[in-house]
């Protein structure tokens, strides 16, 4: 029987966040720090909003690029926080979350043997979208020294005459770095200076805690080369509802909305109207959910000082990446025995690229309580690792 698979396919690793989360699904008193989903219920007014989008009937299509009163206050609203300006009509696409925006820009700009730039760590899907694109992906690894930033001679080292794009995963996943304006500047000037395309992932824009979220497609000269990509599922803790956006040239965007089209039709319309009421009426939720994280982002790195555990301070997204490399252990065997021995679930640094290993990822997306015995059962466990260590 001939093989019914495409080999590209095959080839691609599945997501190595998942495989904890299955573990600690099944597994009693365990507690799970490994997942990027907020701990809040979306807020009433949002939901409601959803709801009465049902009761009143509005179950039908929307355009394949999404309700025009949705695409309208997107722009509103990237005006007022990144000033970016973007045309409703030819300029923004609704999508189902920021990934399905991520595949379709992809999709849309590259042709077979086009290289992308992906810094690393980062998302997990950059890369095989990449592939599943025709492009070759091509890895930067950022450094902790750096505060795992992407500065401008990483870029210059890593770009040939066949680089196209480079993807810009900031507020980033999953170290919590943020790239300030000065960063981003001199990533621009190379961009520009190389004709090159941008796809900035600022899904995390909204929870930054050292300064306001800089868009590096409003700087000069960069609208037209980036595409803006962003949603709701983060901010307004709406991950369920599935609904992201992409804004960006004309030109792309078209034939973003192509692909879309053929493949997905629309995004949810229920969850569109949800949307536009949070971005009218949720500034005051998003703030309330960013203090919170804060909160915990600044107990996180606190206990992590008392226990000796080495992590660059992040100011982004809810996420930390405290170094392991003192226990000779890889990311994976550590994740390992910590769930085993202590029933707590975090997420391997190589599940976002091979200059991850010797981290990990623990998401305080999580309440404080549960981060406390979480924190606990993580010193104990350190501290037998070192007495394992001191005793060879």
């Amino acid at each position: 029987m001939r093989n019914p698979l495409s080999d590209k396919v095959v080839e691609i690793e599945p997501s190595g966040i998942r495989k904890f989360f299955d573990i600690v699904s099944e597994m009693k008193d365990a507690i799970s720090l490994g997942v990027g989903e907020p701990d809040f219920d979306t807020p009433w007014h949002i939901r409601d909003e959803g709801i009465y989008s049902l009761e009143r009937g509005k179950t039908f299509y929307t355009s394949n690029a999404g309700l025009m009163e949705l695409r309208q206050e997107i722009a509103a609203y990237l005006k007022r926080r990144v000033n970016a300006s973007y045309d409703p009509k030819k300029e923004i696409l609704i999508t189902v979350g920021g990934s399905e925006a991520i595949d379709l820009a992809l999709r849309a700009m590259i042709n077979p043997g086009d290289e992308v730039l992906i810094p690393q760590p980062s998302y997990v899907s950059y890369l095989p979208c990449a592939v599943l694109a025709d492009a070759v992906p091509v890895i930067i690894n950022l450094k902790e020294e750096n505060e795992f930033r992407l500065t401008k001679e990483e870029l210059l080292e890593h770009i040939t005459p066949k680089t196209k794009i480079l993807v810009l995963p900031f507020p980033n996943n999953p170290t919590g770095a943020i790239m300030e304006k000065e960063d981003l500047e001199a990533i621009a000037e190379v961009v520009i200076e190389h004709d090159l395309f941008v796809i900035s992932d600022e899904i995390y824009s909204e929870l930054t805690y050292k300064e306001e979220h800089v868009s590096i497609a409003s700087l000069p000269g960069m609208k037209e080369r980036t595409i803006l990509i962003n949603g709701f599922s983060k901010a307004y803790a709406m991950t369920g509802w599935r609904l992201g956006y992409a804004c960006g040239p004309a030109l792309i965007m078209e034939q973003m909305t192509k692909i879309h089209q053929f493949a997905i039709m629309c995004a949810p319309t229920n969850s569109q109207y949800a949307a536009v009421d949070a971005l009218k009426n949720g500034d005051e939720d998003v703030k309330v959910m960013r203090e919170a994280y804060n909160q915990r982002r600044r107990y996180l790195m606190h206990r992590f000082k008392e226990m000796g555990l080495q992590c660059f301070e992040p100011y982004g997204a809810f996420y930390v990446f405290p170094s392991i490399k003192e226990f000779g252990m890889t990311s994976d065997e550590f994740a390992t025995r910590f769930l085993e021995e202590e029933k707590v679930a975090v997420v391997p640094g190589t599940a976002f690229g091979a200059c991850g290993e010797g981290f990990l990822r623990i998401s305080y997306a999580y309440s404080l309580d549960n981060l406390k015995v979480a924190l606990e059962r993580m010193e104990r466990f350190i501290t037998k690792l070192r007495k394992e260590k001191e005793n060879g």
